[in-house]
Order: C-alpha cells, then structure tokens, then sequence
C-alpha cells in the first residue's frame, strides 16, 4: 500500500463524523432560534417609544390586504394609546410600481385620522432586511432611538434582531391573533423565519 493511499484512508473515515457533527450543530443552532421566533411572537411591550413602525404586507391597487390593514389597525390602536408621536409605514412598490406598501399603509391611517404630520412613509425596502435597515436611517435622521415593531407574531423577532443591530431600541407588539391555525402551518411559518433569519445573519445572498 502507498503512503498517499495510508494517508487519504484516516481523512475519509472521519469526513462522514465531521459531517454529521456540523449538522448536529446547525440543528441545534435552529432549533435555538425557532425557540427564540416562539418567545418574541408572545410579547406585548405596550412601552412609550419614539415611533411605532408598522411592517408591510401585500397591497391591492392600492388598498391593504385583509393582513396589512389588520397591522395598520394595531399600530392605529397604539398611536391612540399615546405610546410613540409618530407612525412609520414600510415597504416598497410589488408588480404595480403605482402603489408601494409603506405609501399604501401611509395613505390608510390619514384616512383613518392620524394627521399627516405624524406619518413616514418608507417605500423603498423590498423585504423586511432592506426596510429595516432604511428605517433605522429614518429614525437616527429624525434624532430617534426607539421604535414599537409590529407585524404579525412570528415575524418580530427578526425585525428585532435587525434594528437592534441598526443600533435601535426595539419594543414589540404583534397583532394579536396573527398565527397559522393548523400546527403544521405553524411550524412550517416558525422554521421559514429562524431560516430567514439565518439567512439574513450569516450574510447569505438570496
């Protein structure tokens, strides 16, 4: 026997145990953060900040979705509850460049009686990082350092994790009710967002 073939022998033998370690880790890692999606979905810090941020959903020729105008009228509720003096509406334009979400959702609460004063519209993000991200700019411009993330339940948590990384204090208040019924659903809503989290935090381009 060669001493190239004595020498590959060892490394193939312990590849396969490597491999499986690295999956274990992984495992372990998501399972982690699903726990961590669970724990953020039953908060409900009704705390005073410096602007409640409302996240985009779907928009129809210009009317929210049944889920966007669900998080449009949570964060209403809360600017009646004088918890932030300003409301900021977030997501870009879809297959329509006429409409953008953070336009649409602005557009929904002057409607509903928020003067125009008290809103921002932020209509460039094209996912939850990218609006994120932009939002953070628009309350550092605006000399603010808080925020009330809403959106649905299993969703906070990574909007979390972005703006605290943007350097914002971050207080969450899903829409109450905003799960999955079936505990399939459920579970499959979970794993999507620990994964788009892992995405986002290990800088992988999608």
């Amino acid at each position: 026997m060669s001493t190239a073939a004595a020498n590959r022998r060892p490394r193939s033998h312990w590849l396969p145990w490597l491999v499986a370690l690295i999956a274990f880790v992984f495992l372990v890692w998501l399972a982690l953060i699903c726990l961590r999606v669970l724990h953020a979905a039953d908060q409900r810090e009704t705390h005073a900040a410096d602007a409640i941020v409302v996240f985009g959903a779907a928009e129809y020729v210009g009317r929210p979705s049944p889920v966007y105008r669900a998080r449009l009228d949570h964060a209403f509720d809360l600017f009646q509850q004088h918890l932030a003096p300003v409301v900021i509406t977030t997501g870009g334009a879809g297959a329509d460049p006429s409409f953008s979400e953070g336009g649409v959702g602005h557009d929904y609460l002057m409607h509903r009686g928020i003067p125009e004063q008290d809103l921002i519209a932020e209509t460039q993000g094209t996912d939850t990082a990218q609006s994120a991200k932009r939002v953070g700019v628009i309350l550092r411009a605006n000399h603010m350092h808080s925020c009330i993330a809403v959106s649905d339940e299993y969703h906070v948590f990574r909007i979390q994790q972005i703006l605290e990384h943007e350097g914002i204090t971050v207080y969450l208040a899903p829409r109450p009710d905003s799960r999955p019924r079936g505990a399939g659903q459920r579970t499959l809503a979970v794993l999507r967002e620990a994964l788009s989290y892992l995405v986002w935090r290990l800088h992988i381009p999608v």
